[in-house]
């Protein structure tokens, strides 16, 4: 009960579908008992002789109105419960996924994709399972069962009835212990489930370097024994279900045994009638449903605790990144940006990603941050679009301290093309509308300051072009300048380019810098690559070394210093002049 507490909130906002669902359950239960009763009262009457052929067809009437009943009855129940149960999965899942939207870049490091999809499906369906059908069973099964020994006992013979449901208490004790094994089995089901999934997600979405790699063998070893686990664990499931459910027929036929010997020997000597006798039969046949469905029941409420917990563990974990009591109303941002004292540690780390960095950029400031792979470089911007948190003070734009500027605020003002240059498997319009309105006048003007329009309407489908999972339809370079369009389309006062220009080539660069110079009159811009031509016309440069800005200043500033940009910046014209004695 402690852990279905988490739902009980849920519950309670349709709790009036639940108790017109109970309601007509108890009025579907209470009327199934009585046609054994009728079907007792034909059979005596046709034994004496005693019932006219308008009283058969005064019963067969009632028989039928009760079955008719019955039918309307089950009907409503399933539309009230089984609708609730549907609804409430929806809210959970909606707010589960608002929930991890909300969550940090951290979070994502440390939980894998393959587990959040198995909470987002299997998990919940379980609780539905626990929520709707499983709240069927336990409410049918307890106030038929009650009903009906009530009747037999009122009914036929109370004697008779304690004999009869003997073998039946051992029933309640037996799926009491194996509500708990069942339980800690599903449990180690889902995680089996969560672990195969995140390895299918893992070996699709990288299929193509087990291609390149020629590994395709091993990945059908490495699936084979993750899918074999996962058997396992269902078979572990399977086997105790194979020993439970024949158990209760043995029960259920023990019952019926003594109906017919203690019954009948109560017949013989005109204890009860021979239709109540027949009444009893069906009695101890209709105590069937609810000893399956207590079963049942019990199975259904483990496995959806077990996801229940596995849910909670979800909305336990809170976000790192939110919005402080002290956030200011921002109407627009200006785009002047200062770096006091900024040091970061990644969790986990003990030595500092940046240390002690300060700067300031005003606003329509180009600035260019540069170095070696692995000195902090993204993790500068990432720090500027709070996807880490930083002390209060290392960071302020247009004055304000970052941390109390609304995250929505913040975002919305700041444009961001990432390394990975994800696209949404979708048409090319809609990737780099993302976020704006589908203009596509402003669409064209963005993809030609991107030079990515004369591609675009190369393509058979033009702008209609849908690209694959992660744009992988597209060249690299392709997918690059769709995300630097995206960028554009936003017009954001700060735009920031993580190593963007990778993959094109030198002129495209350059047309793409030229057009950035244009559209950015007045605006902050952020560039961080590895290559100077990229960056030699910035307004600020920003040499990034073991997390320390070793040298700040523009290209003829930091060349003068003989330092280390202007040692990487004769590596790379050697560089370029080896390649062009090479062709």
């Amino acid at each position: 009960m402690n852990t279905f507490r988490f739902i009980f909130a849920y519950i309670k906002r349709h709790r009036f579908q639940y108790i017109a669902g109970i309601i007509t359950l108890f009025v579907v239960d209470f009327v199934n008992i009585f046609i054994p009763q009728e079907i007792g009262k034909v059979t005596d009457g046709l034994e004496s002789h005693s019932l006219s052929w308008n009283g058969v067809k005064q019963s067969l009437f009632l028989i039928c109105l009760l079955g008719l009943i019955l039918t309307i009855g089950r009907f409503l129940w399933r539309y009230f419960i089984f609708g609730a149960a549907r609804v409430i999965e929806k809210e959970l899942r909606n707010e589960m996924f608002g929930h991890l939207e909300k969550m940090s870049v951290e979070y994502y490091n440390e939980h894998k994709t393959g587990d959040l999809m198995t909470r987002f499906t299997s998990d919940l369906n379980a609780v539905r399972m626990a929520i709707g059908p499983a709240v069927i069973s336990a409410f049918d099964a307890s106030v038929m069962t009650v009903m009906v020994i009530f009747q037999m006992m009122y009914y036929v013979n109370v004697e008779l009835t304690l004999l009869a449901i003997i073998p039946m208490l051992f029933i309640c004790f037996g799926e009491i212990y194996y509500g708990k094994i069942i339980y800690k089995r599903f449990k180690a089901r889902q995680e089996a489930v969560s672990n195969l999934t995140d390895f299918v997600q893992e070996s699709f979405s990288g299929v193509r370097v087990i291609k390149a790699f020629v590994r395709e063998r091993s990945e059908l070893k490495a699936f084979t024994k993750a899918n074999k686990a996962t058997m396992e664990k269902n078979l572990d499931i399977v086997r105790l279900q194979s020993i439970v459910m024949p158990l209760l027929d043995v029960v259920i036929g023990a019952s019926t045994l003594i109906t017919l010997v203690y019954g009948g020997y109560l017949v013989l000597y005109g204890k009860i009638t021979l239709g109540r006798f027949v009444a009893f039969h069906q009695y101890i046949n209709m105590l069937v449903w609810p000893m399956l469905a207590c079963g049942e029941s019990i199975q259904m409420f483990s496995q959806g605790g077990a996801s229940v917990r596995r849910i909670k563990e979800v909305f336990e974990e809170k976000p790192e990144i939110f919005d402080s009591d002290t956030t200011e109303e921002i109407e627009k941002m200006e785009g002047n940006i200062v770096l006091s004292h900024l040091t970061f540690i990644h969790k986990g780390h003990t030595e500092p990603t940046l240390k002690d960095i300060n700067l300031t950029i005003p606003a329509g400031t180009t600035l260019a941050v540069i170095g070696r792979t692995g000195n902090g470089k993204s993790t500068l911007v990432n720090l500027l679009l709070r996807l880490y948190n930083t002390k209060p003070g290392m960071i302020l734009i247009d004055g304000r301290d970052i941390n109390t500027i609304a995250l929505k605020t913040l975002r919305e003002n700041i444009a961001y093309v990432p390394q990975d240059n994800f696209l949404f498997s979708d048409t090319l319009k809609s990737n780099i509308a993302f976020g704006s309105e589908e203009d596509m006048q402003a669409i064209t003007k963005a993809t030609k300051a991107a030079c990515i329009h004369e591609n675009i309407i190369r393509f058979p489908d033009g702008y209609e072009t849908v690209v694959g999972e992660r744009g992988v339809t597209l060249s690299g370079g392709q997918k690059q300048r769709s995300s630097i369009a995206r960028a554009l389309m936003k017009d954001a006062p700060i735009l920031i380019l993580d190593d963007a220009l990778s993959a094109v080539d030198t002129d495209t660069e350059e047309r793409i810098l030229h057009n950035l110079k244009q559209t950015r009159e007045g605006k902050t811009t952020i560039l961080i690559a590895h290559r100077i031509s990229t960056i030699q016309n910035a307004d600020i440069i920003l040499v990034l070394e073991d997390g320390e800005a070793k040298e700040i200043g523009n290209h003829n500033q930091l060349m003068l210093q003989n330092g280390i940009y202007r040692d990487m910046y004769e590596k790379q014209q050697l560089e370029a002049a080896k390649g062009e004695l090479v062709e």
